[in-house]
């Protein structure tokens, strides 16, 4: 999955909520809570990263990042219908 390319699906808009003191993602069928680091995930599904490219950015800001760890998270968000993956 480190290949594939995720992008936020149509109505999804990632947002500081000023009111839970967190980033959240708004769509559709709710309200996703995310910590710092899903947060700078979320921020870098764009359609043009890869979850390889996304693993790689996130090295450079945070230490241990594993990219299983991000690809299981970007799974994960295309499981609730957050994102979308081409590849």
């Amino acid at each position: 999955m480190t290949g594939a390319v995720p992008r936020l699906r149509r109505g999804v808009k990632c947002t500081y909520d000023q009111v839970r003191s967190a980033h959240v993602v708004l769509f559709p069928e709710g309200v996703l809570v995310l910590n710092e680091t899903a947060a700078s995930v979320v921020s870098l599904c764009d359609g043009v990263r890869s979850v390889g490219d996304i693993a790689a950015a996130l090295s450079a800001e945070y230490d241990g990042v594993e990219p299983d760890d991000v690809a299981a998270l970007v799974a994960r968000l295309a499981e609730r219908r957050v994102v979308d993956v081409d590849g």
